[in-house]
Protein backbone atom coordinates (compact mmCIF):
# COMPACT_ATOMS: atom_id res chain seq x y z
CA UNK A 1 0.00 0.00 0.00
CA UNK A 2 0.93 3.43 -0.35
CA UNK A 3 0.11 5.56 3.04
CA UNK A 4 -2.49 8.22 1.98
CA UNK A 5 -2.33 11.55 3.09
CA UNK A 6 -1.35 12.53 6.45
CA UNK A 7 -3.78 15.57 8.24
CA UNK A 8 -1.69 17.80 11.09
CA UNK A 9 -0.16 15.49 14.18
CA UNK A 10 -0.90 15.23 17.64
CA UNK A 11 2.24 15.96 20.30
CA UNK A 12 2.62 12.67 21.11
CA UNK A 13 4.96 11.55 23.43
CA UNK A 14 5.26 7.87 22.83
CA UNK A 15 8.45 7.53 20.28
CA UNK A 16 6.97 4.62 18.30
CA UNK A 17 3.97 6.86 17.74
CA UNK A 18 5.90 9.36 17.00
CA UNK A 19 7.98 7.14 13.82
CA UNK A 20 4.51 6.12 12.44
CA UNK A 21 4.04 9.90 12.10
CA UNK A 22 6.97 9.91 10.68
CA UNK A 23 6.25 7.29 7.85
CA UNK A 24 3.13 8.73 7.16
CA UNK A 25 4.32 11.85 6.82
CA UNK A 26 7.28 10.87 4.07
CA UNK A 27 5.47 8.39 2.39
CA UNK A 28 2.55 10.04 1.77
CA UNK A 29 4.67 12.59 0.24
CA UNK A 30 7.20 10.78 -1.48
CA UNK A 31 6.47 7.08 -1.67
CA UNK A 32 4.47 6.32 -5.54
CA UNK A 33 4.84 3.56 -8.19
CA UNK A 34 8.00 3.63 -10.06
CA UNK A 35 7.49 4.80 -13.72
CA UNK A 36 3.74 3.85 -12.75
CA UNK A 37 4.20 0.17 -13.02
CA UNK A 38 2.17 -2.01 -10.77
CA UNK A 39 3.82 -3.98 -8.07
CA UNK A 40 6.70 -1.09 -7.33
CA UNK A 41 7.61 1.35 -5.25
CA UNK A 42 9.94 4.32 -5.59
CA UNK A 43 9.98 7.21 -3.66
CA UNK A 44 10.07 11.08 -5.25
CA UNK A 45 13.58 12.40 -4.01
CA UNK A 46 12.00 15.97 -3.66
CA UNK A 47 9.53 17.77 -2.01
CA UNK A 48 7.39 19.58 -3.73
CA UNK A 49 8.19 18.57 -7.13
CA UNK A 50 6.06 18.07 -10.22
CA UNK A 51 4.14 14.68 -11.42
CA UNK A 52 6.91 14.41 -14.26
CA UNK A 53 10.03 14.85 -12.40
CA UNK A 54 8.97 13.08 -9.60
CA UNK A 55 8.71 9.80 -11.84
CA UNK A 56 11.40 10.69 -14.81
CA UNK A 57 14.24 13.13 -12.92
CA UNK A 58 16.66 12.04 -10.83
CA UNK A 59 16.43 9.66 -8.57
CA UNK A 60 19.07 7.97 -5.51
CA UNK A 61 20.38 4.86 -5.05
CA UNK A 62 21.48 4.70 -1.52
CA UNK A 63 18.61 7.29 -0.15
CA UNK A 64 16.52 4.36 -1.44
CA UNK A 65 18.52 1.89 0.63
CA UNK A 66 17.58 3.91 3.58
CA UNK A 67 14.24 4.03 3.10
CA UNK A 68 14.01 0.42 2.31
CA UNK A 69 15.88 -0.11 5.77
CA UNK A 70 12.81 2.26 7.28
CA UNK A 71 10.20 0.21 5.79
CA UNK A 72 11.51 -2.48 7.94
CA UNK A 73 11.72 -0.67 11.14
CA UNK A 74 8.47 0.51 10.90
CA UNK A 75 7.44 -3.23 10.10
CA UNK A 76 8.39 -4.55 13.28
CA UNK A 77 8.38 -1.70 15.57
CA UNK A 78 4.60 -1.41 14.38
CA UNK A 79 3.80 -5.77 14.21
CA UNK A 80 0.43 -6.23 12.23
CA UNK A 81 0.26 -9.62 13.51
CA UNK A 82 1.96 -11.79 11.21
CA UNK A 83 4.36 -14.25 13.43
CA UNK A 84 7.79 -14.65 12.74
CA UNK A 85 9.66 -16.57 15.40
CA UNK A 86 9.23 -14.43 19.00
CA UNK A 87 8.11 -11.12 16.44
CA UNK A 88 5.63 -10.52 14.03
CA UNK A 89 5.66 -7.70 11.58
CA UNK A 90 2.96 -5.53 9.45
CA UNK A 91 2.63 -7.22 6.14
CA UNK A 92 1.05 -4.20 4.59
CA UNK A 93 4.41 -2.40 5.53
CA UNK A 94 6.83 -5.48 4.14
CA UNK A 95 4.89 -5.52 1.19
CA UNK A 96 5.51 -1.83 0.20
CA UNK A 97 9.51 -2.76 1.23
CA UNK A 98 9.30 -5.78 -1.05
CA UNK A 99 7.52 -3.61 -3.80
CA UNK A 100 10.45 -0.82 -3.18
CA UNK A 101 13.23 -3.14 -3.80
CA UNK A 102 11.40 -4.11 -6.98
CA UNK A 103 11.22 -0.69 -7.88
CA UNK A 104 14.64 -0.29 -7.37
CA UNK A 105 15.75 -2.91 -10.01
CA UNK A 106 13.63 -0.75 -12.23
CA UNK A 107 15.12 2.45 -11.57
CA UNK A 108 18.60 0.80 -11.55
CA UNK A 109 17.85 -0.40 -14.84
CA UNK A 110 17.39 -4.37 -13.81
CA UNK A 111 20.89 -4.43 -11.88
CA UNK A 112 21.35 -4.91 -8.26
CA UNK A 113 25.02 -2.87 -8.43
CA UNK A 114 25.98 0.35 -9.41
CA UNK A 115 29.59 1.96 -9.34
CA UNK A 116 29.44 3.04 -5.61
CA UNK A 117 30.80 0.52 -3.07
CA UNK A 118 29.02 2.27 -0.46
CA UNK A 119 26.03 2.28 -2.35
CA UNK A 120 26.17 -1.12 -2.72
CA UNK A 121 26.98 -2.14 1.24
CA UNK A 122 23.47 -0.17 2.03
CA UNK A 123 21.70 -1.81 -0.34
CA UNK A 124 23.29 -4.94 0.60
CA UNK A 125 22.19 -4.54 4.30
CA UNK A 126 18.92 -3.17 3.84
CA UNK A 127 18.17 -6.33 2.02
CA UNK A 128 19.50 -8.53 4.44
CA UNK A 129 17.48 -7.06 6.94
CA UNK A 130 14.89 -7.11 4.68
CA UNK A 131 14.99 -10.73 4.17
CA UNK A 132 15.64 -12.00 7.71
CA UNK A 133 12.96 -10.01 9.17
CA UNK A 134 10.11 -9.98 6.86
CA UNK A 135 10.29 -13.20 5.02
CA UNK A 136 11.22 -11.98 1.96
CA UNK A 137 13.41 -13.99 -0.73
CA UNK A 138 15.97 -11.60 -2.50
CA UNK A 139 18.65 -14.07 -2.03
CA UNK A 140 20.93 -13.88 -5.30
CA UNK A 141 20.44 -9.84 -4.77
CA UNK A 142 22.38 -10.29 -1.16
CA UNK A 143 24.79 -13.00 -3.28
CA UNK A 144 26.08 -10.17 -5.82
CA UNK A 145 26.20 -7.04 -3.30
CA UNK A 146 28.32 -9.45 -0.71
CA UNK A 147 30.43 -10.85 -3.07
CA UNK A 148 30.93 -7.16 -4.27
CA UNK A 149 32.50 -5.97 -1.49
CA UNK A 150 34.57 -9.22 -0.58
CA UNK A 151 36.14 -8.80 -4.31
CA UNK A 152 36.86 -4.73 -3.76
CA UNK A 153 39.55 -5.21 -0.79
CA UNK A 154 42.37 -4.21 -2.00
CA UNK A 155 45.20 -4.14 0.77
CA UNK A 156 48.08 -4.27 -1.49
CA UNK A 157 46.77 -0.65 -2.54
CA UNK A 158 46.94 0.75 0.92
CA UNK A 159 42.74 -0.01 1.71
CA UNK A 160 40.55 -1.20 2.15
CA UNK A 161 38.04 -0.97 -0.15
CA UNK A 162 37.62 2.37 -2.75
CA UNK A 163 34.27 4.29 -2.78
CA UNK A 164 33.43 3.49 -6.18
CA UNK A 165 34.98 1.43 -8.83
CA UNK A 166 38.16 2.38 -10.50
CA UNK A 167 39.19 4.33 -7.94
CA UNK A 168 41.23 4.36 -4.98
CA UNK A 169 39.74 6.91 -2.42
CA UNK A 170 39.39 3.84 0.60
CA UNK A 171 37.05 5.76 2.91
CA UNK A 172 34.87 5.01 6.13
CA UNK A 173 31.59 5.24 4.00
CA UNK A 174 32.44 2.44 1.71
CA UNK A 175 34.50 0.28 4.60
CA UNK A 176 32.04 0.72 7.52
CA UNK A 177 28.54 -0.43 5.74
CA UNK A 178 30.32 -2.93 3.65
CA UNK A 179 32.28 -4.50 6.99
CA UNK A 180 28.99 -4.32 8.78
CA UNK A 181 26.95 -6.31 5.82
CA UNK A 182 30.29 -9.03 5.67
CA UNK A 183 30.03 -9.70 9.54
CA UNK A 184 26.14 -10.22 8.93
CA UNK A 185 26.62 -12.67 6.01
CA UNK A 186 29.27 -14.72 7.81
CA UNK A 187 32.30 -13.28 6.41
CA UNK A 188 33.31 -12.51 9.99
CA UNK A 189 37.25 -12.57 9.25
CA UNK A 190 37.31 -9.86 6.46
CA UNK A 191 34.56 -7.72 8.60
CA UNK A 192 37.30 -7.49 11.45
CA UNK A 193 40.11 -7.22 9.12
CA UNK A 194 38.56 -3.95 7.63
CA UNK A 195 37.76 -2.79 11.69
CA UNK A 196 41.63 -3.26 11.98
CA UNK A 197 42.15 -1.25 8.80
CA UNK A 198 39.96 1.40 9.83
CA UNK A 199 41.13 1.27 12.81
CA UNK A 200 44.46 1.53 11.55
CA UNK A 201 44.65 4.45 9.30
CA UNK A 202 40.97 6.46 9.58
CA UNK A 203 41.71 7.63 13.33
CA UNK A 204 42.42 10.96 14.02
CA UNK A 205 45.18 10.94 16.70
CA UNK A 206 43.52 14.12 18.92
CA UNK A 207 39.88 13.26 18.59
CA UNK A 208 39.58 10.13 17.96
CA UNK A 209 37.28 10.69 15.10
CA UNK A 210 37.09 8.60 12.17
CA UNK A 211 38.54 10.69 8.91
CA UNK A 212 36.58 10.25 5.89
CA UNK A 213 39.43 8.66 4.45
CA UNK A 214 42.88 7.83 2.00
CA UNK A 215 43.47 8.97 -1.06
CA UNK A 216 46.02 7.09 -3.45
CA UNK A 217 48.04 9.97 -5.41
CA UNK A 218 50.06 8.84 -8.65
CA UNK A 219 53.35 8.28 -6.90
CA UNK A 220 51.68 6.10 -3.98
CA UNK A 221 51.62 8.04 -1.35
CA UNK A 222 48.11 7.92 0.66
CA UNK A 223 47.02 11.51 1.14
CA UNK A 224 44.19 11.90 4.62
CA UNK A 225 41.15 13.37 3.90
CA UNK A 226 39.88 14.55 7.53
CA UNK A 227 36.59 15.89 7.21
CA UNK A 228 34.83 13.89 10.26
CA UNK A 229 31.27 13.80 9.29
CA UNK A 230 28.51 11.82 11.63
CA UNK A 231 28.08 8.75 9.53
CA UNK A 232 31.58 8.13 9.33
CA UNK A 233 31.23 7.56 13.34
CA UNK A 234 28.22 5.63 12.69
CA UNK A 235 29.07 3.36 10.52
CA UNK A 236 32.40 2.57 12.30
CA UNK A 237 30.51 2.07 15.62
CA UNK A 238 28.18 -0.06 14.36
CA UNK A 239 31.17 -2.52 12.40
CA UNK A 240 33.01 -2.38 15.52
CA UNK A 241 29.91 -4.06 16.88
CA UNK A 242 29.33 -6.67 14.54
CA UNK A 243 33.21 -7.29 15.30
CA UNK A 244 32.72 -8.01 18.91
CA UNK A 245 29.35 -9.54 18.71
CA UNK A 246 31.40 -12.55 16.72
CA UNK A 247 34.58 -12.58 18.03
CA UNK A 248 33.76 -11.40 21.64
CA UNK A 249 37.62 -9.81 21.45
CA UNK A 250 38.37 -7.05 23.80
CA UNK A 251 40.34 -4.72 21.25
CA UNK A 252 36.59 -4.01 19.56
CA UNK A 253 34.69 -2.96 22.74
CA UNK A 254 37.32 -0.40 23.45
CA UNK A 255 37.66 1.18 20.10
CA UNK A 256 33.57 1.17 20.67
CA UNK A 257 33.91 2.76 23.78
CA UNK A 258 36.74 5.18 22.72
CA UNK A 259 34.98 6.28 19.66
CA UNK A 260 31.58 6.82 21.71
CA UNK A 261 33.35 9.02 23.46
CA UNK A 262 34.97 10.93 20.99
CA UNK A 263 31.01 11.33 19.61
CA UNK A 264 29.63 12.76 22.88
CA UNK A 265 32.40 15.09 22.80
CA UNK A 266 32.85 16.21 19.22
CA UNK A 267 29.48 15.01 17.14
CA UNK A 268 26.78 16.44 19.41
CA UNK A 269 25.37 19.52 21.06
CA UNK A 270 24.00 18.38 24.67
CA UNK A 271 23.19 15.18 23.22
CA UNK A 272 21.79 16.45 20.12
CA UNK A 273 23.47 14.78 16.62
CA UNK A 274 24.76 17.63 14.52
CA UNK A 275 23.13 18.07 11.52
CA UNK A 276 24.42 17.44 7.96
CA UNK A 277 22.43 19.99 5.93
CA UNK A 278 20.80 18.16 2.82
CA UNK A 279 21.20 16.70 -0.06
CA UNK A 280 24.18 13.30 0.99
CA UNK A 281 24.65 14.83 4.27
CA UNK A 282 20.81 14.94 5.06
CA UNK A 283 20.98 11.01 6.03
CA UNK A 284 24.52 11.41 7.90
CA UNK A 285 22.96 12.37 11.08
CA UNK A 286 20.44 9.51 11.22
CA UNK A 287 22.61 6.87 10.35
CA UNK A 288 24.30 7.84 13.51
CA UNK A 289 21.73 7.33 15.39
CA UNK A 290 20.58 4.08 13.78
CA UNK A 291 24.08 2.63 15.20
CA UNK A 292 23.91 4.26 18.13
CA UNK A 293 20.62 2.71 18.79
CA UNK A 294 21.84 -0.65 17.90
CA UNK A 295 24.61 -0.32 20.91
CA UNK A 296 22.15 0.43 23.00
CA UNK A 297 19.76 -2.92 22.14
CA UNK A 298 22.51 -5.50 20.96
CA UNK A 299 25.82 -4.83 22.55
CA UNK A 300 26.61 -7.90 24.37
CA UNK A 301 26.29 -7.69 28.12
CA UNK A 302 29.85 -7.59 29.32
CA UNK A 303 32.01 -5.39 31.93
CA UNK A 304 31.10 -2.11 31.14
CA UNK A 305 28.31 -2.34 28.07
CA UNK A 306 25.62 -1.01 30.07
CA UNK A 307 27.42 2.26 30.39
CA UNK A 308 27.94 2.20 27.22
CA UNK A 309 24.28 1.37 26.30
CA UNK A 310 23.23 3.71 28.22
CA UNK A 311 24.97 6.53 26.90
CA UNK A 312 24.70 5.76 23.02
CA UNK A 313 20.62 5.65 24.01
CA UNK A 314 20.15 8.75 25.84
CA UNK A 315 22.31 11.16 22.47
CA UNK A 316 19.20 8.79 20.79
CA UNK A 317 16.76 9.80 22.75
CA UNK A 318 17.96 13.58 23.73
CA UNK A 319 18.11 13.87 19.27
CA UNK A 320 15.04 12.10 18.89
CA UNK A 321 12.78 14.66 21.06
CA UNK A 322 14.84 17.27 19.63
CA UNK A 323 13.33 16.26 15.97
CA UNK A 324 10.26 16.19 16.94
CA UNK A 325 9.92 19.26 18.65
CA UNK A 326 11.74 20.92 15.97
CA UNK A 327 9.22 19.88 13.32
CA UNK A 328 6.79 22.05 11.50
CA UNK A 329 3.32 21.00 10.52
CA UNK A 330 1.75 22.17 7.31
CA UNK A 331 -2.02 21.78 6.63
CA UNK A 332 -1.21 18.61 5.03
CA UNK A 333 1.75 16.69 6.66
CA UNK A 334 4.30 17.08 8.86
CA UNK A 335 8.17 18.37 8.20
CA UNK A 336 11.41 18.06 9.82
CA UNK A 337 14.19 20.11 9.69
CA UNK A 338 17.67 19.51 8.03
CA UNK A 339 19.10 20.73 11.92
CA UNK A 340 16.87 18.98 14.61
CA UNK A 341 17.86 21.48 16.85
CA UNK A 342 16.09 24.13 14.77
CA UNK A 343 12.84 24.91 13.42
CA UNK A 344 12.10 23.39 9.99
CA UNK A 345 11.69 25.25 7.05
CA UNK A 346 8.55 24.20 4.71
CA UNK A 347 10.19 24.52 1.39
CA UNK A 348 8.22 25.43 -2.41
CA UNK A 349 8.98 24.82 -5.81
CA UNK A 350 11.72 28.09 -6.40
CA UNK A 351 15.06 27.40 -6.14
CA UNK A 352 17.46 24.24 -6.94
CA UNK A 353 16.80 20.36 -6.18
CA UNK A 354 19.27 18.23 -5.01
CA UNK A 355 21.61 17.61 -7.87
CA UNK A 356 24.21 15.11 -8.42
CA UNK A 357 27.92 16.86 -8.74
CA UNK A 358 31.07 14.65 -8.67
CA UNK A 359 29.78 11.28 -7.39
CA UNK A 360 27.52 13.28 -4.74
CA UNK A 361 24.62 14.61 -4.29
CA UNK A 362 24.49 18.72 -3.19
CA UNK A 363 21.86 19.78 -1.34
CA UNK A 364 18.41 21.54 -2.31
CA UNK A 365 18.48 25.26 -1.85
CA UNK A 366 16.04 24.25 1.17
CA UNK A 367 17.60 21.62 2.93
CA UNK A 368 13.84 20.20 4.24
CA UNK A 369 13.15 20.11 0.62
CA UNK A 370 15.43 16.80 0.32
CA UNK A 371 14.26 12.92 0.79
CA UNK A 372 16.74 12.82 2.67
CA UNK A 373 16.67 15.03 5.52
CA UNK A 374 12.91 13.49 5.98
CA UNK A 375 14.46 10.30 6.21
CA UNK A 376 17.41 11.22 8.93
CA UNK A 377 14.36 12.56 10.82
CA UNK A 378 12.54 9.15 10.54
CA UNK A 379 15.38 7.18 11.54
CA UNK A 380 16.56 8.69 14.69
CA UNK A 381 12.64 8.47 15.15
CA UNK A 382 12.97 4.39 15.02
CA UNK A 383 15.94 4.13 16.17
CA UNK A 384 14.44 6.08 19.15
CA UNK A 385 11.80 3.73 19.50
CA UNK A 386 13.64 0.55 19.13
CA UNK A 387 15.58 1.51 22.37
CA UNK A 388 12.17 2.63 23.76
CA UNK A 389 11.40 -0.75 23.13
CA UNK A 390 14.37 -2.29 23.95
CA UNK A 391 13.83 -4.41 20.58
CA UNK A 392 17.46 -5.82 19.56
CA UNK A 393 18.08 -6.50 15.62
CA UNK A 394 19.70 -9.51 16.03
CA UNK A 395 17.34 -11.81 17.95
CA UNK A 396 15.75 -14.00 15.35
CA UNK A 397 17.40 -17.40 14.74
Amino acid sequence: MVVGEHSKSPDVHDPNERAQVAMDAITARHLQRAFWLPATRAAAVAWPIGLLRAQFGSWHYWWHAHLVDLLVDAAIHRPGGTAYGDRSFDPEVADDANRLLRGIRVRNLGRWTNNYYDDMAWLGLAIERADRHLQLDHRRGLRVLTRRMLDAWVPEEGGGIPWRTMDRFFNAPANGPAAILLARTDHVERAVAMCDWMDAQLIDPKTHLVIDGLRRQPDGSLTPETGTYTYCQGVVLGAELEAFRATRDQRHLDRLARLLGAVEKHSCVDRVIKGGGGGDGGLFHGILARYLALIATDLPDVDGAGDLRSRAARIVMTSADAAWSNRTETPRSTLFSSDWRAKAVVPDKKGETARFVAGAVNPSEIPERDLSVQLSAWMVLEAAAAVDLALPERDLP
